[in-house]
C-alpha cells in the first residue's frame, strides 16, 4: 500500500469540494437529481473512466462502477451516496465513494487481482432531503419502495421523482441484487464514539430502528390584532406543544426525536396560521421504545388539538426497522481491523441493504462529533486509514 495516501486522498477530495457549496453557511446543498449532484455523478463516471471501470445503472437513479465483469456474480458492493441535508457536511456519503475508488487504487498498486467481482455503488437519495423518502435509491433496488409511489413523490417545487429521473423508476431489481454477495459502507462517524475510544476506525454493530412522520394541524386563519385570544383556533399552538411533548417523551424513554422542519401557511407576521405541518424524526434503541414515543406524541397532540379547536393529522411517512448487522461479517471485520464495534442511530443505505444481503459498515473518526452541519470533519490521515481499513476488508472479501 502506498505512503502518500492521505495526499492522494486530498487530491482527490478537493476534485468535488467545491460542489454545491454554499458561501454563506459553509455546508452543502447536494439534492438528489439537482445540478450539483448531477455534477457529482458526472465526477463519479470520470473516476470510472480512469480506472477502466464501466459503469452501468439500475433504473432507480443508482450507479454502479465494476472492476470485474459487470454481469458477475457473487460481488462484493462498496459505496455511499452524493447528496446532501439543506447545508450539511462534505463527508456524510461522499466520503465513501471517494474512498472505494482510492480502496481500488490501492489494491491494485499491491497487486491484488479479485476472485469476485467488486462495484462501487453511488446511491441515489439517501438523505430524503428533495423527496421526502430517505434511502429511495436502496428502497428501490430491493422493492421496499413501490415503484409506482416513488414516481409520483414530489419535491417543494413540484417536480416529480420520475421527472427528475427522466423517466418511470424501475423498482426492484432482484437479479441484480442477486448478484452481489456482500455490502461494506464506510461512512465519517455521526457522534464521538470513536474520538473517545481515541480510534481512527470503527465497525458498525446496528443501526437503531428509526423514521419520519408528518403531523398536519389546521385552525382557522385570521387576523392577529383583531381577533380575541379567547376566539382563536391557533394550529401554531397545538404544533408547539407537540414538539415539546416530543422532547420530553424521548427523554423520558432513552430515546431521540427532533422536528427540523415546519412548513406555516399562510406564513405571514400579522396572520393567525391556517395550517402548521410539522415532520417528527423519531429513533431509539429498540422498536418497542421507537413505537412506545411516536404513540405518546400522537396522543399528546390529539389531546391538545381538542383543546384548541383544531384537528391534527398524523401520517407516517418512512420507518426503518432496527438493522443488526451480519454478526459474522462484522465480527471478521473488526478482527482484521483490530477496531472498535459500535452502534448508530443514523440510517443508511447499508441498513437498507442488511435485509437483502449480508452487509457491514466502518465508520471513520469525526473530531467534531458533528454531522449533517458544515461542522461536520475528519483528518486526512483518518481518511487514509479508513481507506486501508476499507482495502483491507474488500482484499479479505474479494481476492481471496
Amino acid at each position: 500500500m502506498s505512503d502518500d495516501l492521505p495526499g492522494r486522498f486530498r487530491a482527490s477530495w478537493n476534485e468535488i469540494a467545491l460542489l454545491g457549496r454554499d458561501a454563506d453557511s459553509g455546508g452543502y446543498l447536494r439534492y438528489a437529481l439537482t445540478e450539483p449532484e448531477l455534477q457529482l455523478r458526472a465526477w463519479f463516471r470520470a473516476q470510472a473512466e480512469r480506472r477502466g471501470l464501466p459503469v452501468t445503472e439500475d433504473g432507480n437513479g443508482n450507479l454502479f462502477a465494476h472492476w470485474g465483469d459487470p454481469e458477475g456474480t457473487d460481488a462484493v458492493l462498496t459505496g455511499s451516496h452524493f447528496d446532501s441535508v439543506p447545508h450539511g457536511g462534505a463527508y456524510d456519503g461522499p466520503l465513501g465513494i471517494v474512498s472505494a475508488f482510492l480502496a481500488v487504487d490501492e489494491l491494485r498498486a499491491a497487486g491484488a487481482t479479485e476472485v469476485r467481482p467488486l462495484v462501487v455503488a453511488a446511491f441515489v437519495e439517501e438523505e430524503g432531503a428533495r423527496f421526502g423518502v430517505p434511502c429511495l435509491g436502496s428502497r428501490l433496488l430491493t422493492g421496499v419502495l413501490p415503484a409506482d409511489r416513488a414516481a409520483g413523490l414530489r419535491d417543494a417545487a413540484g417536480v416529480s421523482f420520475a421527472d427528475a429521473l427522466g423517466g418511470q423508476p424501475a423498482g426492484a431489481r432482484p437479479e441484480l441484487l442477486g448478484r452481489f454477495a456482500a455490502f461494506v459502507e464506510l461512512h465519517v462517524e455521526q457522534g464521538r464514539a470513536l474520538v473517545d475510544a481515541d480510534a481512527p476506525v470503527g465497525v458498525a454493530s446496528a443501526i437503531w430502528p428509526h423514521g419520519r412522520w408528518r403531523f398536519d394541524v389546521v385552525g382557522e386563519g385570521n387576523h392577529a390584532g383583531t381577533t380575541r385570544m379567547a376566539d382563536r383556533r391557533d394550529p401554531m399552538l397545538t404544533y408547539a406543544f407537540g414538539v415539546l411533548a416530543a422532547n420530553k417523551e424521548a427523554r423520558l424513554r432513552g430515546a431521540h426525536a427532533t422536528v427540523g422542519r415546519v412548513a406555516v401557511e399562510p406564513n405571514a407576521t400579522n396572520a393567525i396560521p391556517s395550517k402548521v405541518t410539522g415532520w417528527l424524526d423519531a429513533r431509539a434503541a429498540d422498536p418497542e421504545t421507537l413505537t412506545g414515543l411516536v404513540d405518546a406524541v400522537r396522543a399528546k397532540l390529539a389531546e391538545r388539538a381538542r383543546r384548541d379547536g383544531t384537528e391534527v393529522g398524523f401520517t407516517e411517512e418512512s420507518v426503518t426497522p432496527l438493522v443488526a448487522f451480519d454478526d459474522d461479517l462484522a465480527g471478521r471485520l473488526a478482527g482484521l481491523l483490530d477496531a472498535p464495534v459500535l452502534p448508530t442511530g443514523a440510517g443508511h443505505d447499508a441498513g437498507v441493504l442488511a435485509a437483502h444481503l449480508p452487509t457491514a459498515m466502518l465508520f471513520v473518526r469525526n473530531p467534531t462529533g458533528v454531522s449533517h452541519s458544515p461542522a461536520e470533519a475528519a483528518s486526512d490521515d483518518d481518511c487514509a486509514a479508513g481507506i486501508r481499513a476499507l482495502a483491507r476488508v474488500l482484499e479479505e472479501l474479494t481476492c481471496r
